[in-house]
C-alpha cells in the first residue's frame, strides 16, 4: 500500500511509520517539525520524509493523489503547549484538518487521531461512567478555559470528519487515544517525566495527584489497534477508543518507575494540576468486537522500555 502519514515525525507517527514500513508498505511522512523530530530514529526508517505546513492549503496542493491509507496525526498537543498558547491549538488543529478534508477524494480511507480529552468534562461532571464507552454525552465545562482548547479542537475534528466523509464519499475512522506512552514522546507526559526525574536522582521526589488513576497504553499496542482499524471495513464511520483498560493508580505508577530506576527517594505529595480528571479508563468493547484487539504490553514491561530509552537517549 501507499500510506500517507500527516504529522508522521511525532511520537505515535514515528512508531506507526516503523510498523508500516516493516510490513512492506510505501510510507510518506509529512510534518512541519514544530514538534516532530528529524532524528536518527526517523532517518533510519525506509520512508520518504517531506516538510510542510499543513495549515497552508498549498501544502496539500503539493501532495499527489492516489493513497491507499491516510493517517491524520498532526496537531498541537501537550498540556504545557495548550495552556501557553491556546489560540494556536485551535488554529493549527482546525486549519490542518479542514484543508485535509477539502483535499480528500472519494474512495480514500482516513484515520483521524482524536483523544480521550473529548469526554473529560463528561467524567468530571458525573455524566460518564469509568471505564468509558464511545457513546457518552460530551461536555465542555468552560469554553473559555485554555485547557479545553485541545478537546474542543478534536471535538470539531470528529464532527467534521464524520460529516465530510459522508458528504464526499470517502471512508474514515476516528481513534480516541488514551494515555499512550513509550520512547520518544517528549518530556511533558507523566511516564517520561517520572522517568527523567528518577534517572536524575530527584530527592525528595514530587508526586502530583497520587490518588488519580489512568489506563496507560504502550505505543506498540496503540499502533496495532490503528493498523487493525484501518484494515476493517466495519470500522469506517465510527469513533473507537484506543488504549489499555488496566487502570493504574498514579501513586503505584510512581513506585513502579522508581523501582525500575533502582532509587528510593522520599515522596513529596502535591495536588494534581487543576482541571485534570480523577479517573480515565476506556471501555474497549467496540475495538475488541471490530478487530479482536487485546493489549499485549504489560505496564511494567512498557515502563522498563520507556525508562531505559529516556535514561540512554533523551538529550533535550
Amino acid at each position: 500500500m501507499r500510506v500517507l502519514l500527516l504529522g508522521g515525525a511525532g511520537f505515535i507517527g514515528l512508531h506507526l511509520a516503523r510498523r508500516l514500513s516493516a510490513d512492506g508498505h510505501a510510507v510518506t511522512v509529512v510534518d512541519d517539525f514544530s514538534r516532530g523530530r528529524r532524528d536518527e530514529a526517523l532517518a533510519e526508517l525506509d520512508v520518504e520524509v517531506r516538510s510542510a505546513d499543513l495549515t497552508d492549503p498549498a501544502a496539500y496542493a503539493g501532495i499527489e493523489p492516489g493513497w491507499d491509507q491516510i493517517y491524520m496525526l498532526a496537531a498541537v498537543v501537550g498540556v504545557r503547549n495548550v495552556e501557553s498558547d491556546p489560540a494556536r491549538v485551535i488554529r493549527v488543529n482546525t486549519l490542518a484538518l479542514m484543508h485535509l478534508l477539502d483535499w480528500l477524494r472519494p474512495g480514500e480511507r482516513l484515520f483521524f487521531a482524536s483523544t480521550s480529552e473529548a469526554y473529560a468534562g463528561s467524567v468530571s461532571v458525573g455524566l460518564a461512567p469509568v471505564p468509558t464507552p464511545e457513546t457518552v454525552p460530551l461536555v465542555v465545562e468552560d469554553v473559555g478555559s485554555p485547557r479545553y482548547t485541545y478537546a474542543i479542537s478534536k471535538l470539531l475534528g470528529e464532527s467534521a470528519v464524520l460529516h465530510t466523509a459522508r458528504a464526499k464519499g470517502f471512508e474514515a475512522v476516528i481513534g480516541r487515544f488514551h494515555n499512550v506512552y513509550g520512547p520518544r514522546m517528549g518530556a511533558d507526559h507523566v511516564i517520561p517525566e517520572l522517568s527523567l526525574r528518577a534517572a536524575r536522582g530527584e530527592d525528595p521526589f514530587t508526586l502530583y495527584g497520587a490518588d488519580q488513576s489512568r489506563a496507560f497504553c504502550y505505543v506498540d499496542d496503540a499502533v496495532e489497534a490503528m493498523v487493525r482499524l484501518m484494515a476493517e471495513p466495519q470500522a469506517m464511520g465510527k469513533i473507537v477508543h484506543i488504549g489499555n483498560d488496566a487502570e493504574t493508580n498514579i501513586g503505584d505508577l510512581a513506585k513502579l518507575v522508581l523501582r525500575v530506576a533502582g532509587v528510593s527517594p522520599a515522596i513529596q505529595h502535591v495536588p494534581a494540576p487543576a482541571g485534570s480528571v480523577a479517573r480515565r479508563c476506556p471501555d474497549l468493547t467496540v475495538l475488541r468486537e471490530l478487530t479482536g484487539y487485546e493489549p499485549r504490553v504489560a505496564l511494567e514491561e512498557g515502563v522498563r522500555k520507556t525508562y531505559t530509552w529516556y535514561r540512554e537517549s533523551w538529550t533535550a
